[in-house]
């Protein structure tokens, strides 16, 4: 597809005179508050991100004081935003960014470190360097399969492929830092899931999905995973405001991280006996507290209770503590 200059035109227009005033989008592009915000949009939604951004910048005000701070004091900061894998990579990454003096300008660089996906490495190179490559998120996916009649499956690599070069070559002519994000804001305004607002688009004219009214029918539907059940049943040990906690090999989420002993096993149909559910990404924990007293046999370690989130993030262990709490088990 040759790119139109009239439609990148027009769609920069529409973003200058109606994108959100987001608080990473700043005059003077800062390359380390670009990549923080964009971890933290990777599945999750803006309005939830910003207090947290905000949160977390007036801690870490630069990359220097976040790859200076251990990881334990900078967990809390990430805590409630989940998948808690991406603060972990960030640190590491900040580390090395901070260690080599520079930060990596190129995408391919950037995917050389931890954390770095393909998204995220391109986002952080175009909206920072204005490297001229394309950002190809659920938001661009979804223009781009729209504006092509694109009726196949957006998720297979060949599909994301023959689409990351066609988002590219709208970068040639365009400045990438502001026709990417004039795109994502596209999608995230415009070209929604549910109920486009085809009529006020910028680009329909030149929109195959919009031409055939077939808005409703692209991208396609990608299968959702299914629903992973798991019942687990932790042993709660507290003495002088201390909990004793062993690493995580039993749960299939939050692996590593300290949790209450227990062990936990995957079911094919919800258990009948249970205190609560919990439930993270494409997985449902039934929990069953135990009523046992004795020591477990697994290695555990004695956490005050204050640094129970520097430990381990996750609501899980706080719910598992109120609900102890409240029903006196």
């Amino acid at each position: 597809m040759n790119t139109n200059q009239s439609v990148t035109t027009s769609l920069i227009k529409w973003y200058e005179k109606n994108k959100r005033a987001l608080p990473w989008r700043k005059p003077k592009r800062n390359p380390y508050h670009i990549w923080v915000s964009e971890v933290m949009l990777q599945q999750t939604t803006v309005n939830t991100v910003i207090p947290y951004y905000e949160k977390f910048i007036k801690k870490f005000k630069t990359l220097k004081a976040l790859a200076e701070t251990p990881l334990e004091e900078v967990i809390p900061y990430w805590s409630g935003l989940g998948y808690y894998s991406r603060i972990k990579n960030m640190h590491k990454a900040a580390q090395i960014i901070h260690k080599q003096k520079f930060f990596p300008k190129t995408y391919k660089d950037l995917l050389k470190l931890p954390g770095f996906g393909p998204y995220t490495a391109r986002a952080v190179s175009s909206l920072a360097f204005d490297e001229k490559t394309g950002v190809l998120d659920a938001n661009v996916i979804r223009v781009f399969t729209r504006y092509l009649g694109f009726k196949k499956a957006w998720w297979n690599k060949p599909a994301r492929d023959f689409l990351q070069k066609e988002v590219d070559k709208w970068m040639v002519k365009s400045p990438p830092s502001i026709l990417n994000q004039a795109l994502m804001e596209l999608g995230s305004l415009v070209c929604t899931a549910q109920k486009p607002l085809c009529l006020i688009c910028p680009i329909k004219k030149n929109c195959q999905a919009f031409k055939l009214n077939q808005a409703h029918l692209i991208p396609l539907k990608k299968t959702k995973k299914e629903k992973e059940i798991w019942f687990w049943k932790p042993t709660i040990h507290i003495k002088k405001n201390q909990v004793a906690l062993t690493k995580n090999h039993s749960l299939p989420v939050l692996k590593n991280y300290p949790l209450f002993p227990g062990k936990a096993i995957r079911k094919d149909t919800p258990p009948k006996q249970y205190n609560f559910i919990h439930s993270i990404t494409h997985h449902t924990i039934f929990v069953l507290l135990s009523k046992k007293t004795t020591h477990t046999n697994q290695p555990v370690s004695w956490i005050h209770i204050k640094d129970l989130q520097k430990k381990n993030p996750s609501s899980l262990i706080q719910k598992i503590l109120q609900y102890k709490t409240n029903t006196a088990i």
